[in-house]
This record gives C-alpha cells, structure tokens and sequence, in this order.
C-alpha cells in the first residue's frame, strides 16, 4: 500500500524521511499548488533547499524550460489541462542555469477530475547524455574504422574485375590478400561491437565447459609464432596446480587473445604470461606482462573504458574496444580484472576467475 504524502514538507514525519531516501528527486504540490513534500535528491539536483521550497507555488520554486526557452508550466498547464490526463512521459527540461533534468510527472485526481496531488519526479541528465556521447562516440568510430577497409576491398575488387587480364598472378594474389585481410578486419569489427552491445544490454551467454588455462595460452602463442611474431618475445610460467576449471572457452580464448595482442601492440620486450591458482585456491590467476613503457597512473581508471588506447593514440592500432570487452568477459566469469605496474617496468594486466561449474550443476 503506497505511503500517504504528509501535508506538509519532507522533513514532517515519517512520510517525509521517506522521500529523503528516494534516489530520484521528488516534488509534490497539492491542490492549491503550493509544495507540500521536496526531498532530498530535488535539493541536490536543482540546488534549491526544502525550507525555501515547501509552502510556495511550484511554479515560482521549480521553473522550468524546454529546449526553445517556453515555460514548461505554461504548456502543460497541469491545473487547468484537460481533467482526463494521469501521466506525462520522461523528457528533457532545463532549469534556470542551463542545467538538463529528466522530468516526469503524474496526477491524483479527485471529485470531477480535480488535481488533488501534482507530483513531479527529477532525474540528473548528466548520466544519460554519458550514454548517448558514448553511443555518438561507438557510431563515429565505427565509420571510420568500416571506411577504409571497405574502401580497399571495393577498390581491389573494381580494379581486378575492369582489368583483370592486365595483371600478373603475383600481383592478383597481393591484391586478394589485402582483400582477404580487410574482410577479416571488418569482421573483427562487427564481433567487437556485437559483444560490446552483449555486455551493456547483460545478455552475455556463457557456455562453460572443463578449460585448459595453460594450453590455451600455449595455444595463443604458438598462433602469434605462426604469423610472424618471434618466439622468444614470449615467456609461459605455471605456478601450482589448478583447480577444475568451468569457463566459457571460446570467452577465455577472447580474453587471452586480446591481453596478448594489447602487450604485443602496446608493449615492449617480451611478454610473460604466468598462470597459478588464486589467493583463496578456488580458481586461476592469469598475469600478462610487457616490457614497454607502461600506463600512465593518471590513466589507469580509464584503461578499461570504450575507446581508449594506449600512449600515442594511433587509430590504426585498433578500436579501442579490447580492454573493456575483457573486462566485460572476465566479470562474465564471476572474475575480477585489475591493471598496474610490472615488476620489471611495463604494463601488468590480471585477472582472476572462479574455477565454476557446469551449466546443468544444482
């Protein structure tokens, strides 16, 4: 049963520290519309404190615009409107100093429709236009990076097909690996988004199954052997013995995959993976270390966020998407990823994951 709003301001009994512990900010005018209840969040979203705000018109307490400058009281006219309407919608409203909240508001209505309780709900904006920077930020960056691999294989592939009979067999087969190449490239991209769009919307699918952590990265660095890179740029140690170990193992070959290629494309020297049980014993510990020059400690708490990279910057060194996949892989998990120093300089990224179980356990 839904509490009763006191008369009178927040601060009158228990009703009012009620709506002190509301996240959201909450206004409430009577039929007279004077305030009878401003908590808390209303405070510290608009500034404006509960003293002054209770017993005035909630007109003149809360003034509030829409994105031409109109007064939103004037148009909505909640008093004086049409006697049937209960709600209004979520939107954007700003307040006198140009600050954004999200508004919605609602009606109790008495005897012919008459407006007994006009409630008004306030949400900070500044969270929601992160989001939608963020969303703006994912679009542009994946035009650019689509733009200049389907720029090369709509190229290669009008060229080939108008004078196919002009080329040598050596320089078709440069052509369609460099064709071959980008359409990996722009797969990679679409998987990167796919997961990205997974681990905001909390509808990652775990597969686990029995993982061999140590063959896995044995796995990782016989593949980056093979395509080139040296093998004694990379040092494997195991420590201890695991416990069975419940993953998702196409996740922990991602996870393993991307750590690798960031020390790799980031760092310097060799890379050393080491592999041991936990602290608690319960599950794996896996460190992946470079020799380079590390992350600068006024950057640590954004490694992993969408988009960033490492010194320099280069957009040709990827999206900027990997870390925070990992991340987003490894909480999957139940696990914990952390960042720092590497004894011997460089960067040092670490995960634990719980050993799990089976999907059909319990």
């Amino acid at each position: 049963m839904a509490a009763r709003v006191p008369e009178r301001g927040s601060g009158a009994g228990p009703e009012g520290g009620a709506a002190d512990d509301l996240p959201d900010g909450l206004m409430v005018a009577g039929r007279d519309a004077r305030v009878l209840v401003f908590n808390a969040a209303a405070t510290r979203i608009t500034g404006i404190a509960a003293g002054s705000a209770v017993g005035r018109d909630f007109r003149d307490v809360l003034p509030l615009h829409d994105a031409e400058g109109r007064d939103w009281w004037k148009c909505l006219a909640p008093y004086d409107g049409l006697c049937t309407r209960t709600r209004h919608p979520e939107r954007v409203l700003f307040l006198p100093g140009g600050t954004e909240v999200l508004v919605t508001a609602a009606y109790r209505r008495g005897e012919r429709g008459r407006v007994e309780r006009f409630t008004v709900c306030l949400r900070d904006a500044v969270h929601r236009a992160r989001q939608e920077r963020d969303r703006a930020d994912l679009v542009s960056t994946v035009a650019h990076e689509l733009r200049s691999p389907l720029t090369s294989v709509k190229g290669f592939t009008a060229t080939l097909l108008a004078k196919w009979h002009r080329f040598n067999d050596d320089q078709k087969r440069v052509m369609l690996e460099t064709v071959n190449a980008d359409a990996d490239r722009v797969t990679r991209l679409i998987t990167e988004l796919l997961d990205v769009s997974r681990i905001e919307a909390g509808r990652l699918e775990m597969r686990r199954q029995v993982v061999d952590i140590p063959g896995e990265v044995r796995k990782i660095i016989a593949g980056r052997v093979a395509a080139g890179e040296p093998e004694d740029r990379f040092r494997f140690e195991t420590r201890g013995e695991l416990p069975e170990m419940w993953l998702d193992p196409d996740k922990m070959d991602q996870i393993l995959g991307n750590l690798v290629e960031n020390a790799v494309r980031h760092g310097a020297g060799t890379v050393t993976i080491v592999v041991e049980p936990d602290a608690h014993e319960e599950g794996a510990a896996v460190s992946v270390r470079d020799e380079g020059e590390g992350i600068p400690p006024e950057a640590v708490q954004r490694v992993f966020r969408q988009f960033w990279r490492g010194p320099g910057g280069n957009r040709r060194g990827g999206t900027g998407l990997g870390l925070y996949i990992v991340k987003g892989l490894v909480e999957a998990h139940g696990g914990v990823i952390t960042v720092r120093r590497a004894p011997g300089g460089g960067a040092e990224f670490r995960f634990t994951v719980p050993a799990g179980a089976p999907d059909y356990a319990g």
